[in-house]
């Protein structure tokens, strides 16, 4: 998985020559201090790098073009600690590329009443020097995400904590590859989309490959690399008799350990950080990649089932954002409904869940599949910890890319699932499950997901702004109507502003 730690935030305060150095000075200061205090918090996994003031266009323009070529760069955290004149920033905003914040702060939580004058009056006017920065951030339509409080509240460090995560997984996208090992599942309609308008929107590219490829590569794994992997999965699972040693399924073991090392290598060769298979196309595979696969989400690639590349782009994306984060993320579907009181989902696939997600030590299983045509695949099966998590897609709509995400809180099936050999979870959608399943169709979301019990709606609602993609919320407060007054409105919005 990506570290983080080696990525930065810019902090850039701003200012004007009018108040001369001594003045300039403390805003310097200030805006270091801040920096700095920004910087310490465990859930802000960059580091953030306080800038000099900026008091002219053209320092502001070369620093923005700075921020748009620096590799390790992620955005920009603007604050007007006094008065900045706007018109100072709109040929650098203009050039700017990354990701944009703005901080309405001020350096003081409270007002020193018995001895405010005009002097500190000038240099703390965040109250003023601010909107008229977001007047021009208005004006110029840029996507920006504005944070309003004291920058030691925990609400404001909530918010821009929740934002530069996503501005990491923003960064990470831009240089994003995924590789397609076959087509999507046939006649399937929603795992279709238009590749090359997600590589202009989201950053990612999209490379198809034969399975024929992949399959070379696994033939090259020698059988000591087998013995190794084989050695790895009896110490870290649970592994049923039929694949343990002498065991009649340990030549099958062994071929899911070949082909997790045949993909492993094809990744790391080519560069990719998320793939998709699917089971339609297995050539010259003995069996459906499913240990493979889950063991590769938890080191942190995206993937997608059934060729399913935009949910691979949004696992992968889920997986830097909530790097460091309690809780996983994995590839999911809805399976099957409880419609008892409380009404519930039964979320699975046919193998491919991440372990990272997993309450307790998996059991490595072998069972049939019934689907694909090939040998009994190898799979991890456990059930997913309680507690909150969201479920998120990303579908394409032919004019716009649009994310849906659902608020859900994860519970213990009702009862043991002795005989479904597959890992799963169980959640309990929010509002309900009624009213989230009939929002989620309107909106057309599809039936394959991203799973993650580490992040939350407002990470995704900052990546889906950094992106420009309409976003729908499904949580608690849902009502149908009002859910479907906005899909009205929205479609006017995005038809009269097609570019």
């Amino acid at each position: 998985m990506r570290d983080l730690s080696q990525l930065e935030l810019w902090f850039v305060p701003g200012s004007q020559d009018l108040y001369g150095e001594k003045a300039l000075l403390m805003v310097r200061e200030h805006a270091e201090e801040i920096a700095h205090a920004l910087s310490q918090p465990p859930e802000i996994p960059v580091k953030i790098v306080p800038k000099p003031v900026m008091t002219s266009a053209d320092a502001i323009t070369n620093l923005c073009a700075e921020a748009t070529r620096d590799g390790r760069c992620i955005g920009m955290i603007a604050w007007m600690h006094t008065f900045s004149p706007a018109r100072m920033w709109i040929a650098g905003l203009n050039t700017l590329r990354k990701p944009l914040a703005h901080l309405h702060t001020q350096y003081n939580r409270n007002l020193p009443w018995a001895s405010i004058d005009m002097n500190f009056m000038n240099l703390n006017q965040s109250a003023h020097g601010d909107r008229e920065f977001g007047f021009v951030g208005a004006r110029m339509g840029l996507n920006r995400k504005v944070i309003a409080g004291f920058w030691r509240d925990d609400h404001v460090l909530k918010q821009l904590a929740a934002w530069v995560r996503a501005a990491a997984a923003w960064h990470d996208a831009q240089s994003l590859k995924i590789a397609r090992f076959g087509d999507n599942m046939r006649s399937v309609a929603v795992t279709e989309g238009d590749k090359v308008e997600a590589q202009v929107r989201l950053g990612y590219s999209v490379a198809s490959y034969g399975v024929g490829d992949l399959a070379d590569r696994v033939g090259q794994i020698a059988e000591q690399e087998i013995d190794e992997l084989v050695a790895e999965y009896d110490e870290g699972y649970e592994v049923a008799a039929p694949l343990r040693r002498n065991g009649a399924s340990r030549p099958a073991l062994r071929e899911a350990a070949k082909i997790e090392l045949g993909l492993t290598a094809f990744l790391k060769e080519g560069g990719f950080e998320a793939f998709t298979d699917t089971f339609e196309d297995l050539h010259g595979l003995a069996q459906l990649p499913g240990v493979a696969v889950q063991r590769l989400m938890a080191k942190g690639y995206g993937f997608g089932a059934e060729g399913d590349w935009k949910t691979a782009g949004l696992v992968r994306a889920m997986k830097v954002m909530s790097v460091g984060l309690q809780g996983g993320t994995s590839f999911m579907e809805d399976y099957t409904y409880d419609f008892g009181q409380p009404s519930k989902v039964l979320g699975a696939h046919m193998l491919e869940v991440c372990p990272s997600i997993a309450e307790s030590r998996p059991s490595l299983e072998i069972h049939p599949l019934s689907i694909g045509g090939k040998a009994d695949p190898v799979r991890l099966v456990f059930n997913a910890r309680s507690g909150p998590a969201v479920n998120a897609c990303l579908v394409d709509l032919g004019n716009r890319f649009r994310m849906v995400v659902n608020e859900v809180d994860v519970v213990p099936p009702d009862e043991p699932l002795p005989t479904l050999p597959v890992a799963r979870a169980v959640w309990l959608p929010k509002p309900d499950l009624q009213t989230a399943a009939t929002a989620w169709i309107y909106a057309g979301g599809s039936h394959h997901t991203s799973f993650c019990q580490a992040l939350t709606v407002d990470h995704l609602a900052d990546f889906a702004e950094m992106a420009g993609i309409e976003f729908l919320r499904i949580d608690d407060r849902t009502r149908l109507e009002d859910f479907r007054n906005k899909l009205r409105w929205n479609d006017v919005y995005y038809f009269l502003s097609a570019r």
